[in-house]
């Protein structure tokens, strides 16, 4: 069949395709990369219906569309586009060796100062450090992702938010004059981390094990044999509960409020993604469990 292509901007033609009849938007955007515009790799494409309408997915097919010989669709350009593993890589290297630039190189920011570090200040910069070579390893071998790319511009901003806070962290948790909390905050807190850790790592492989490899199915997430896993029963995100805990945590652990500002920032962060989640969740599955919220039980 034959598909016109249209500027989703200005929906001027670009041109026309060829495609079968059982052709996928992937084959839709591999003619167009092939045959229309060289520079438009398939990630870089959304196409559309109408110019205001969803962006459809690459496994639709045209025939489940009532798409026919003749049918106009929008192109929009996404702009350069970057992986998501290099995304991640970028984003979770940063923190890992500021943090540790900053802990053995103290006079670097606070001049030529005699610094031992306390108990505190150690296990903190390997609580962090261990949570960033966790990401990284995750991102390596755990992670399957939805979606195979990211706007390079996003790319900026992320490793800001990320490298920046780390920064102003460490700054605090490693100067001469930190004082560090009494042995309950830093028992209770280290405890905290580490569990929640744990639980956030249950998460992930439960996730990964969920989705078969080069695939995207989806399925409802339900607990597996890991008590950690239990707290699907309450939200449908608890990857980012377990997150928003570490750093809960670590709060308590240092007394430091920086690290307070970057539990707070992320948990409004993923509080968003999660409430995103649930909703698709709740709209894909009708079985979907009503009890559950999005990110804290029984809340939100």
């Amino acid at each position: 069949m034959e598909i016109e292509i249209l500027n989703i901007v200005n929906s001027k033609p670009l041109g026309k395709i060829t495609v079968a009849d059982d052709a996928t938007i992937k084959n839709v955007k591999d003619k167009i990369h092939q045959n229309l515009k060289k520079s438009l790799y398939p990630s870089r494409q959304a196409i559309k219906v109408e110019t205001k309408g969803k962006v459809l997915k690459d496994e639709d097919t045209l025939k489940s569309l009532n798409i026919q010989s003749g049918a106009k669709l929008y192109l929009k350009d996404l702009g350069p586009q970057i992986s998501w593993t290099t995304v991640f890589l970028a984003e979770y290297a940063g923190p890992l060796f500021v943090y540790i630039w900053v802990y053995q190189r103290p006079w670097l920011l606070y001049g030529d100062v005699s610094l031992s570090h306390g108990t505190v200040a150690k296990v903190a910069a390997i609580c962090w450090s261990g949570h960033y070579v966790k990401r990284l390893l995750e991102t390596v071998f755990v992670h399957r992702f939805s979606h195979g790319t990211m706007p390079l511009r996003n790319l900026f901003r992320n490793c800001a938010y990320y490298w920046l806070f780390t920064l102003y962290v460490a700054y605090h948790i490693n100067h001469p004059i930190y004082t560090a909390p009494n042995n309950l905050y830093y028992y209770v807190g280290l405890g905290g981390f580490i569990v929640c850790e744990l639980g956030n790592l249950s998460i992930h492989l439960l996730l990964k094990n969920l989705r078969p490899p080069g695939t995207k199915v989806r399925r409802i997430p339900v607990p597996d044999g890991n008590p950690l896993s239990l707290l699907f029963n309450f939200v449908s995100c608890p990857n980012y509960t377990y997150e928003v805990g570490s750093w809960i945590f670590f709060t308590i652990m240092t007394k430091c409020a920086p690290a307070g500002l970057f539990a707070f920032a992320g948990f409004y962060q993923m509080a968003v993604w999660a409430i995103g989640k649930h909703r698709n969740y709740k709209k894909e599955f009708p079985e979907y469990p009503k009890g559950r919220k999005a990110i804290i039980p029984f809340i939100l």
